[in-house]
């Protein structure tokens, strides 16, 4: 007998990656009760999200008021008819910071009245992983009173503990950054601590009854951790998921922990199915419309930019002496066209042809699809970025690898004015996205700036829109981010891959298929 609406509790759920793929798995037997997220623009796209799937569960007619939002036709998602499920949406999606006194009360009255727990549930999330990342590191190693241990953010997975201990979750999803494995606090690891407190919780939070203690799983190696266990006796990178080797065609390496309360007994272990062919970036975004870049700095239109970036394919034509790069510089040239449009938060272009190159995820990113490209609109560029980026996108394709530093932008005009440029020390500033292999880890970054995601077509000329980006993370194509460009990237760069998420629940239900 088929379980159904499996209780699910989503803390730091940022756009709702994970939830997304919970909801989706075992034929949507999950049901997502409470998300949690602090930033208002990511709640926004979690609430709209919640009232889609709202609609799929109980009253598909109305699907097409969603639709008509999304392809603009209507300024609201909802009307009379469904104002019921946008209020339930409202009572899922839930604008809170956990780690406030306020926001832990508020967390705890929603879940308090909407989870039954009488019944298996799950909870998932993931807490943020600024102080954990390497990046984050080195930027606090240059802050003089910085003290890790006066960082709260190190202590965020504690709030997801309390969840935990509290209210005993049957499994839980933890994700965080690989960062986490070598970070320290006073000399000692904080992963090694998250896993002694995540196995016996009530010990964590001196709360002394002991009853709810977990084993912790890899979902990629036969490894587990229990109360007990000494953390030195494992090796902590077996709890690493290389995404790319999962249908998600980008290099994401994730450390995810798979807790299992005692009680629930595992009669088969799984773990992650890898897949014999890896999904590459053109799989995924090579039917997107093609858009140009916007001018900046500088009077922008059609005209001016084609003949800033012909002129640059000119000039880097007559100033290389490699045969491949110069044949695709000048092929670029061939390819710009002064009609290409800049796209745009909802994108009409009903003469491209919509169809998905990869046939693993074809279905999973056009299911009701609306008739707009959603989130698909370029960024501006200075004139002088406009060039390195054609220069890289044409380096790529003539030797299937980005270009790196200083050695292989030899052309005068090329190099940034940037100190460091010759030592070395940003050698990845410019990276190209190529076409036939997996992306580099899609991150927030790219609100900052393009230069680390440019588009691997020349005559675009340009770094990836949060379309494209969001194809690479795989959302699917009707998840409407909210908020303006720069906030839309940060959703997306701090999400989890819902199409690994949806693999992950799907052990995650067998588990309770079996204990049940």
């Amino acid at each position: 007998m088929k379980l159904k609406d499996i209780q699910v509790i989503d803390l730091f759920a940022g756009p709702g990656g994970l939830g997304e793929g919970f909801s989706s798995a075992a034929d949507e037997a999950f049901k997502i009760l409470v998300s949690a997220e602090k930033d208002q623009f990511a709640y926004q796209t979690l609430r709209l999200r919640a009232y889609y799937r709202l609609l799929l569960r109980k009253a598909q007619d109305k699907l097409s008021l969603y639709l008509d939002f999304c392809n603009g036709y209507r300024d609201s998602p909802s009307d009379e008819t469904t104002e019921d499920l946008w209020l339930e949406a409202s009572e899922e999606a839930k604008l809170i910071e956990l780690g406030t006194e306020s926001g832990n009360a508020e967390l705890d009255r929603a879940i308090q009245q909407r989870l039954n727990q009488e019944l298996p549930w799950v909870l998932i999330g993931g807490p943020p992983c600024q102080a954990y990342s390497l990046v984050g590191r080195s930027r606090n190693k240059g802050k003089i009173d910085y003290k890790p241990e006066k960082d709260d953010r190190h202590f965020l997975y504690k709030e997801y503990l309390r969840i935990i201990q509290k209210y005993r979750p049957a499994i839980f999803v933890m994700e965080n950054v690989k960062g986490i494995l070598s970070s320290k606090i006073n000399g000692e690891l904080i992963f090694h601590s998250i896993l002694k407190d995540l196995s016996d919780p009530d010990s964590a939070i001196n709360d002394g009854n002991s009853v709810g203690r977990y084993r912790i799983l890899s979902l990629v190696k036969d490894v587990e951790f229990k109360r007990g266990d000494s953390p030195t006796s494992i090796n902590p990178h077996d709890f690493i998921i290389q995404a790319e080797e999962y249908g998600v065609p980008q290099a994401r390496h994730r450390v995810i922990l798979l807790g299992v309360r005692e009680d629930i007994p595992i009669n088969r272990r799984q773990l992650l199915n890898k897949i014999e062919k890896q999904v590459n970036v053109g799989d995924v975004i090579a039917d997107l419309p093609p858009i140009r870049s916007i001018l900046s700095r500088e009077k922008d239109s059609p005209e001016n930019w084609a003949a800033n970036v012909s002129g640059h394919a000119t000039y880097l034509t007559s100033n290389s002496s490699d045969p491949k790069l110069r044949y695709e510089l000048h092929m670029a040239v061939h390819g710009v066209s002064k009609h290409i449009l800049t796209g745009g938060t909802r994108m009409h272009s009903e003469n491209y042809p919509k169809v998905v190159k990869s046939e693993l995820l074809s279905e999973w990113y056009t299911r009701n699809r609306p008739q707009v490209w959603l989130n698909h609109e370029s960024r501006a560029h200075m004139t002088s970025d406009l060039r390195r980026y054609l220069y890289a996108a044409a380096f790529a394709k003539a030797h299937n690898r980005s270009p790196k530093g200083a050695e292989d932008f030899k052309i005068p005009g090329l190099e940034p004015k940037h100190k460091n440029w010759e030592t070395g020390h940003f050698a990845d500033r410019f990276r190209v996205q190529v076409y036939d292999k997996p992306s580099n880890t899609v991150t927030s970054h790219m609100a900052k700036d393009g230069h680390y995601f440019i588009h691997y077509d020349p005559s675009q000329c340009r770094s990836l829109t949060v379309r494209e980006a969001a194809r690479i993370q795989t959302f699917p194509d009707n998840y409407f981010f909210q908020g303006n460009r720069t906030q839309q990237y940060h959703q997306v760069g701090n999400a989890v891959p819902p199409y690994l998420a949806k693999q992950i629940a799907e052990i995650v239900y067998n588990l309770l298929y079996d204990s049940n």
